[in-house]
Parts: C-alpha cells; sequence; structure tokens
C-alpha cells in the first residue's frame, strides 16, 4: 500500500509545489471514506501556470535541443516505469479499477506514449516547396515549410483513465517543444500529483509542466478563456466539451477534443461466436464500462442472436465485484455516488422503454459505488441504446442483414469507435469505411496504441491524438520564401 502523506497534493506551478487558499475531498469509490485534501486552484493560479510555462517556453525548456527533449521523455518513461506499482495503486485507489488493469494496460500505455514520442522530437520536420517564381514571374525563390511548437498548451484529463489520457496528450505535446499545463479531475488527480514528482526528477526544467488540480468550473474555464493558452486537448464529456470550444473560440486557440461515445459491437453470423462473446464482454465491462469507446451497444445477426444473448449473461454474472485490489476482483466500484446514481437511473428508463434484463439490472448492497455488470435486451430507439451512459451497461440489438446493420450502428449522435466481428475479409474492409466513427476495430475491442490515431466524429468530437496525428497537432506550419 502506498503512504498517501508522501504524495504532495498542492499546486504544482514553476517548479514547486505551492499551497493552495482552497482544497477538495478525494474519495475512495471502494468505501466511500475520505482519502486526501487536494489543492483546488483558482483563476490566479491558472494565470501563474501560464505565466511560468510561458517563460519555460521562451526560456531554459525553448533553448534545449530536440534530441534533449527526447532523451528526458525517454528519462520519464523508465522513471514511471520504475514507479509502476505506485502509480497503479494510487489511480486504482482514487477511481475504483481493479490493480491488474491499471498495471498491465493503463501504465504500461503511458510508458509506450513517452517512449514513441521521444523517439519523434528529433524528427518534426518541414519540406521544401517548388513553386514557379516570385509572384508567377521570372525570379526564383527558396520556399519551405517549418513546423513550430504551438507555446503553452493545457491538457483536461478525466478520471476514468488518468495516466493513460495524459500520456497521448502530454508526451507528444513535449516532444514537439511545447510546456503543459495539466488539469486533473478532481476524482483522480493523486497519480498525476505522483507523476509531475518524475517530471522534476528526469530534469525537466522547471515551468515545462505545471499541475492545477480543481474544478472544472474554475480551472478549467479559465484555462480554455486564457489568451495565453495556445491549445486546450480535452477528453470528457461532450457537453464539457461544447463549453470549452465556447470559451476557446473567444481567442481562437486550438482545441482538441476527444468527447462521449456510444460505440457499436456487431457481431455477423460468420463470426466466431465463441471469440466474438468473449471480446464484446471486455470491450462493455472493461474498467467498469467506464469507456468513452466502451462498446455498449451489441448489434447481432438474428441467426446468433440468442446465443450472443446467452455467452453475455454468463459473462456479466461472472463478474467478481469487489475490492479493486483483491486479485479476485474483476470490476471495482463506479467513480463517484454521482455516477452510480447516474446508472442506476438507466436501469429503470430500460425498464420503462420495455427493454428485458438479461443480466445484473440494480445495485448491490454493500458500501461503495458499485452496480451490476448489465445486460439488456432491446432495441436501438431505447435511451440505454442512444445515451452514454459511463457504466457496465450494454444493449442487444438484432439485425437481418449487412445493411440494417450499419444503419443501425450509424443511427446515433457520437461516432468515436466500433466493432466489427466476421470472418469475411471483404465484409470487413467494405462495412469498415461505411462505418460513422473514427476508429473501427475487426476481431477486437478498441485497440490502443501511441502509434494509431484516436478520436471521434459526430458528437464525439474534433481532433485526432496519437499516432504522427498528433505532432502535426501540436505544431504550427509557418511558411518561408526567400526571393533569390
Amino acid at each position: 500500500m502506498v503512504d498517501l502523506s508522501h504524495v504532495n497534493t498542492g499546486l504544482f506551478i514553476g517548479g514547486r509545489w505551492i499551497q493552495p487558499e482552497s482544497v477538495y475531498t478525494s474519495v475512495n469509490p471502494a468505501t466511500g471514506a475520505s482519502l486526501a485534501e487536494i489543492a483546488s486552484a483558482s483563476t490566479d493560479d491558472v494565470d501563474a501556470a501560464v505565466g511560468a510555462a510561458t517563460d519555460a517556453f521562451r526560456g531554459d525548456w525553448g533553448a534545449l535541443a530536440p534530441s534533449q527533449k527526447g532523451a528526458l521523455l525517454y528519462r520519464l518513461a523508465d522513471l514511471v516505469e520504475r514507479d509502476i506499482e505506485v502509480l497503479a495503486h494510487l489511480e486504482s485507489l482514487e477511481m475504483g479499477r481493479p490493480i491488474g488493469m491499471s498495471m498491465a494496460l493503463m501504465v504500461p500505455n503511458l510508458v509506450a506514449s513517452l517512449r514513441y514520442y521521444a523517439g519523434w522530437a528529433d524528427k518534426i520536420n518541414g519540406e521544401h516547396i517548388s513553386n514557379d517564381g516570385y509572384l508567377g514571374g521570372p525570379t526564383p525563390t527558396h520556399a519551405y515549410t517549418r513546423r513550430e511548437a504551438l507555446g503553452v498548451v493545457a491538457a483536461i484529463v478525466p478520471w476514468n483513465a488518468p495516466l493513460m489520457i495524459l500520456g497521448w496528450k502530454l508526451a507528444p505535446a513535449l516532444a514537439c517543444g511545447n510546456t503543459v499545463i495539466v488539469k486533473p479531475s478532481e476524482d483522480a488527480s493523486l497519480s498525476i500529483l505522483h507523476l509531475v514528482a518524475l517530471v522534476t526528477e528526469a530534469g525537466f526544467p522547471a515551468g515545462t509542466v505545471n499541475v492545477v488540480p480543481g474544478t472544472g468550473a474554475v480551472a478549467g474555464e479559465a484555462l480554455a478563456l486564457h489568451r495565453g493558452v495556445k491549445k486546450i486537448s480535452f477528453t470528457g464529456s461532450t457537453a464539457v466539451g461544447r463549453r470549452i470550444l465556447e470559451h476557446s473560440a473567444t481567442n481562437f486557440k486550438r482545441t482538441a477534443l476527444e468527447l462521449g461515445g456510444k460505440a457499436p459491437q456487431i457481431i455477423f453470423d460468420d463470426s466466431d461466436v465463441e471469440a466474438a462473446v468473449a471480446g464484446t464482454a471486455m470491450g462493455l465491462f472493461f474498467n467498469q464500462g467506464e469507456v468513452c469507446a466502451a462498446g455498449t451497444r451489441i448489434i447481432v445477426h438474428r441467426n446468433v442472436y440468442e446465443q450472443v444473448l446467452a455467452g453475455l449473461e454468463n459473462a456479466a454474472n461472472a463478474q467478481v465485484l469487489g475490492d479493486p485490489f483483491d486479485p479476485a476482483t474483476t470490476m471495482g466500484p463506479l467513480v463517484n455516488e454521482r455516477q452510480r446514481d447516474r446508472v442506476l437511473a438507466y436501469f429503470k428508463a430500460g425498464a420503462e422503454d420495455g427493454a428485458r434484463v438479461v443480466a445484473g439490472g440494480s445495485a448491490p448492497d454493500r458500501p461503495g459505488f458499485f452496480v451490476e455488470p448489465t445486460v439488456f435486451a432491446g432495441d436501438n430507439d431505447m435511451r440505454v441504446a442512444r445515451e452514454e451512459i459511463f457504466g457496465p451497461v450494454g444493449v442487444v440489438i438484432p439485425f437481418d442483414s449487412d445493411d440494417e446493420a450499419v444503419s443501425l450502428a450509424n443511427d446515433n449522435d457520437y461516432g468515436l469507435s466500433a466493432t466489427l466481428w466476421t470472418t469475411d475479409l471483404s465484409r470487413a474492409h467494405l462495412l469498415s469505411a461505411r462505418i460513422e466513427a473514427g476508429a473501427v476495430a475487426v476481431n477486437g475491442w478498441s485497440p490502443l496504441a501511441p502509434q494509431l490515431p484516436w478520436g471521434g466524429v459526430k458528437a464525439s468530437g474534433i481532433g485526432r491524438e496519437l499516432g504522427y496525428e498528433g505532432v502535426l497537432s501540436y505544431t504550427e506550419t509557418k511558411t518561408v520564401t526567400i526571393v533569390l
């Protein structure tokens, strides 16, 4: 167990820990008990963080050679790997995920992102541009582009996967030469506060990375409105993303918004049904269903519909709810009481809309913010099929033809990701092109890797993170033309 007294819960600005004027209380979702008093940043604190980040961008951090920036990212990755147990423990403690998932996927994904973008740091290049000469005349020109860092960028990070998703923002931003201000979620700040201590240990110049815990209404809004912040990268709800976009429009800052999802998982009758059920269950129940890409609309060919229903019923009933640090636990609590009550309200909505409960459908009588993994049989017009629930709740919907499956998949406001389960290679390619989503997986749920661009369409957001798209999103193109 990690001694929380060793985790500094203040503001981290300009390379120093600063005690705040106000705090909020972090809660253990498995028990409902208080964990720690954490800094709640004011608008003045945000302004100080922007000032420190600006100074670092124009000073010590900006002066480092690209290869030196890459070396610091590699060093940070090594330190994260060294402290994987501490970071995983803090994240599971605060947001409820079973510790094995944090150890096996979430923290290693952060390490992979840091190393991937460390390799990009000295490979961000412009290009020579051929043209017809000065004003189209006979005088030749030498024209080229530069890819330059934006400056100060803000990363607003959700509670469901704070370290992993921070890595998607922090690593490319730093590799491209920007400085960063991190605003963690009020429900999951502890692991990020430990991570920033590793940033200092790695040797990053003061002000390169700053952390301002606090509320979205104060700290988040201040970042979106601040003229010194050149980009906001936000992962969270569509409603909050819309407000950030509105605030950012006042000063024309760049935005990257990875928002909600209601991902379809389409199971065709030629699929390996046993594998499809296992993979679909993972997409439905992983991380307590608190995943933007959770595959909560299971669209199943009628020939295998009952078989899939039975398989998902067994998968739901096999989940072991409990303490995130018990090795037997496969599903922890939801992050807070508000989220638990939201999911419980959807249980009621499903019943009102006529959905049939196949498994689950209630909350266990125990301390903490637990709900049962739940499977409904229903149709695409029900609220449980149309709205993002952000819990371990799915609805199984039948279809008869490929066209109907695509129509059902696209008949939703969201478009983050989708999964096709089929052994027909032609079908996989043809239907992937027709699905309205930022990412489509075939025979596997939502594969994530630093090399793969990630982001949504429609109400699931704008912009892309990861891959070379991440480099493009944290740099500005400058054209230079020299008349010869």
